[in-house]
């Protein structure tokens, strides 16, 4: 298949998904399951609530009245119990409302006199039905869905204590630089590696394991030495993502197109027209992906966020319709773009309006340490006030 050579964002992204295979599945506890995403469909196991259950702490009223309170309703009674006309039992919130049940007076308007209730009874008021969450069969989760602590909620409570989730992409980051020290101060001809301080965090949240980071030097052979190395282990299900760092271009320092060639690796796509991040690659070793991210931290983290994220999405079973239908809010700024190219401009958004950030350039680190994601401009850009599409940063 031939590569994608300098191709639209939009059909990178496209292309990044569709070389993502979905990982295998496993069980774990739903305690363990946040952050995981669903490999099967979820029906609901039972009517949500299971019972008619009273809304409010109060009285159960059966009839008109004045009412008789004949005592209380247990968390254990059953809905079995009836209630006789003219009659009442205290009840409290999440109790099974008894048969016959006309209405719940809550406490704070209920008046008792020598055990007899009055108050106003408005008809079905504060009664939960049966099944008004839910009812059991209903689908109440797709597969592909990442789990909230409210999804968890919600399974709890109907009833599930394992799922099916895909297993997280077992990631190894190789970052390669001369010129990158790992401690201490910067200094001339030296540079702190901030990218394999971020990188981490950002895989986990979009869902990876990641297993190793390692740095090696500027050259082609270590560069290839290593690939060929976890491309073996990725046969024994080891690894299934590299992420390169530096490397991309094709300068005199650029090794990553001829290591990707000397094990055999099948370049998928090679550039992408957006600014900043052009020189990402993707590849393939049989089932393993080998993503190729600049060298600059902005320039590394839109190109994860190009490709990395569509191919990981895919790979944890998620639905492109989803990944491709990015939100759309209103632009306070003018935003440029080249004629060629789309540019992804890192900001943030306030009430449904995206903000640009300060320090934008391909090397700077503080408009990432502030933004919550990028402008997704389009060739030629936009004026201010038009909407543009959001991507969020995870």
């Amino acid at each position: 298949m031939n590569p994608l050579i300098d191709g639209s964002w939009g059909d990178a992204r496209r292309m990044a998904f569709a070389a993502g295979t979905p990982m295998p599945t496993e069980k774990v506890p739903l305690s363990k399951s946040l952050g995981r995403t669903l490999a099967r469909n979820i029906d609901a196991l039972i009517d949500l609530p299971p019972d008619t259950t009273s809304a409010m702490d109060g009285f159960a009223v059966a009839g008109t009245g004045p009412w008789e309170v004949l005592g209380e309703v247990s968390r254990s009674d059953s809905n079995e119990s009836e209630l006789r006309d003219g009659t009442a039992l205290r009840i409290s919130t999440g109790g099974v409302v008894p048969k016959n049940t006309f209405a719940i007076i809550r406490w704070e308007q209920a008046e008792i006199a020598e055990n007899h209730l009055t108050g106003v009874a408005v008809p079905d008021r504060d009664i939960r039905p049966a099944g008004l969450e839910c009812a059991k069969g209903e689908r109440i989760a797709q597969i592909g869905t990442v789990l909230t602590p409210g999804l968890m909620g919600l399974l709890a409570a109907s009833g599930f204590d394992e799922l099916v989730v895909f297993k997280r992409p077992k990631v190894v980051v190789l970052l390669t630089g001369d010129e990158i020290i790992r401690q201490g101060l910067p200094r001339t001809g030296f540079v702190r590696d901030s990218i394999g301080t971020m990188l981490p965090g950002w895989l986990e949240k979009l869902g990876c394991e990641l297993v190793d980071t390692r740095y090696i030097t500027d050259s082609q052979s270590e560069l290839s030495r290593t690939l060929l190395g976890e491309a073996l282990a990725a046969e024994h299900e080891e690894t299934d993502l590299i992420i390169t760092t530096g490397g991309t271009a094709r300068g005199v320092h650029d090794h990553l197109h001829g290591a990707l060639a000397e094990i055999s690796a099948e370049v998928l796509i090679d550039g992408v027209a957006t600014r900043p991040g052009h020189p990402m690659i993707l590849a393939k070793r049989n089932a393993l992906g080998i993503l190729g991210l600049p060298g600059n931290p902005h320039s590394a983290i839109a190109a994860l966020m190009t490709l990395g994220d569509s191919m990981i999405a895919a790979m944890l079973g998620r639905d492109w319709g989803q990944m491709e239908a990015l939100e759309r809010v209103k632009s306070r700024e003018a935003l440029r773009a080249p004629d060629d190219s789309t540019r992804l401009v890192l900001g943030r958004v306030t009430g449904g309006t995206f903000v640009m950030g300060d320090h934008l350039g391909s090397g700077m680190l503080r408009g990432l340490a502030f933004a919550t994601g990028f402008a997704v401009v389009p060739p030629g850009g936009i004026p201010a006030g038009d909407e543009v599409e959001w991507l969020a940063l995870p």
